[in-house]
């Protein structure tokens, strides 16, 4: 009883109000908001006439707004572009291929006026996405980023319903950490405003803090005991880029796979990521993907989706820098080995190998962190893996982790971190298991899927160096 009663609540819930939103309008038509008599939104366009005036009207919930009609001396004269409504009427049919309903005004009130002279969003303009930038506060009322924000959503949902579909545990790894899981140094460091509350030299926690760089070595805790596990967290780097693909603050997807001794594992858990998520995306957000496809980044699209119904093929970083020296191209960062890979170098391999997704693996153990698993040559690389793709490069990044105790001593040992991670080494000593996982960039994942050129424009409030508005 208790079960159905909670069920009753929600429907009521969901029920509490008379208005209706535009995407049910859209999505199930007039007999389904049969009872709806009302909507909510702000004005994207106005069409007044001596008698008749025709207002487009957006609440947010889809890229479509619904044409109102009402009676020119029923219009209020505060009713401008970009103002807040409340409008009551009735859902009529057109015979019209894109309305297919529209509302008959009966009483239209004004709930937020809208001064035009000094609003920076102007009516029947196509702003650009670098004039949009300026206003960080007011771009989401843009048909651009609206579509954005639902198309991140709708990204979101994606991820959430692939790893739970293929029996992946979601773990809440934390924001504030004492572990540099990169080793790279790029750490926003934590320290509390009010310095009174650090009681001790040693700060606040009795050991310095920091904004999460990833959350992979909390995934591997909870992946010894509970076996496939992901998160979906906020990563912060203080890298000194103000680069088109770099974020101080961002969103990682990150897995972690269970008794996986083989980086296929791997690869293969990621093209299957990619390709449904991507699937999904375009089916579900057709309307709000097709904006970008067709204003922002033309034919896109396509592109997109001629690269994932390829197989994605699978190189050595041997075979990417051989692919590299022999090429003419004129390179800024000369390709050798033991040398990153560069963003240049990225997109050259890409286009190489036919514009597809490409899997480089087994890395030179210079260029990974301590817990990437050594591999048996003698070149000294590691089981690692970065999944490149068309227009952005570096989409994923992973690798098998390090579960043999006396090889992960000798390492930290080397990197005088053994007391620091004893932690790390008990997970390998009491009931230790091969395993992997990899990390994805949410907002690169954006610019892959849609095209667009800088990441400032994927992510609603982009904080980068010398950067952090609202």
């Amino acid at each position: 009883m208790i079960g159905v009663k909670v069920q009753n609540l929600c429907r009521a819930a969901r029920r509490f109000s008379s208005n209706v939103s535009i995407k049910d309008i859209v999505r199930y038509g007039i007999r389904k908001c049969e009872g709806n008599q009302g909507i909510n939104g702000w004005i994207r366009g106005i069409r007044k006439y001596k008698d008749v005036t025709f207002l487009d009207v957006n609440d947010g919930s889809s890229i479509k707004n619904l044409q109102v009609v009402a009676a020119t001396n029923t219009v209020p004269t505060d009713v401008t572009f970009g103002s807040s409504v409340h409008i009551q009427g009735k859902l009529k049919e057109r015979d019209a291929v894109q309305q297919k309903f529209e509302m008959q005004a009966t009483a239209i009130e004004v709930i937020g006026t809208c001064d035009n002279s000094t609003y920076p969003l102007k009516h029947k303009t196509r702003h650009t996405m670098e004039y949009t930038r300026q206003y960080l506060h007011l771009r989401s009322r843009t048909n651009a980023f609206g579509a954005l924000l639902r198309i991140r959503h709708a990204v979101t949902v994606g991820f959430h319903k692939f790893f739970t579909e293929e029996g992946f545990l979601n773990v809440q790894t934390p924001v504030l950490t004492s572990n540099d899981c990169e080793g790279a140094g790029d750490l926003f460091k934590v320290t509390p405003d009010d310095e009174s509350l650090s009681e001790t030299t040693e700060g606040f926690f009795d050991k310095d803090a920091y904004l999460t760089v990833s959350g992979q070595l909390h995934l591997e805790i909870v992946c010894c005991s509970h076996g496939r596990v992901y998160t979906f967290n906020p990563a912060f780097r203080a890298e000194n880029s103000r680069s088109r693909r770099h974020l101080a603050e961002f969103s990682m997807v990150e897995a972690e796979l269970p008794f996986t001794r083989d980086i296929t594992d791997l690869t293969k858990c990621m093209e299957s990521m990619l390709r449904t998520v991507t699937d999904e995306v375009y089916t579900q957000s057709n309307d709000d993907v097709q904006l970008f496809n067709d204003r922002i980044a033309k034919g896109h699209r396509d592109t997109v989706e001629n690269c994932i119904n390829q197989p994605f093929l699978i190189i050595s970083y041997a075979e990417a820098i051989n692919i590299l020296q022999n090429s003419k191209e004129s390179w800024e960062f000369e390709p050798k080995w033991g040398a990153d890979l560069q963003s240049e170098h990225e997109k050259y391999i890409v286009m190489h190998c036919g514009n597809r997704p490409v899997f480089v693996i087994d890395y030179p153990q210079s260029l990974k962190a301590f817990y990437a698993l050594s591999n048996d040559d003698k070149n000294e690389t590691v089981a690692a893996v970065d999944l490149l793709v068309p227009g952005v490069g570096e989409l994923i990044g992973g690798s098998l982790r390090e579960h043999r105790l006396h090889l992960l001593k000798h390492k930290l040992a080397s990197l005088g971190l053994e007391k620091e991670y004893q932690w790390y080494l008990d997970l390998r000593s009491f009931g230790s298991i091969p395993h992997g996982g990899f990390g994805l960039g949410f907002e690169r994942y954006l610019l892959f899927l849609l095209g667009v050129d800088n990441i400032r424009d994927v992510i609603p409030f982009p904080r980068f160096s010398h950067s952090c508005v609202l």
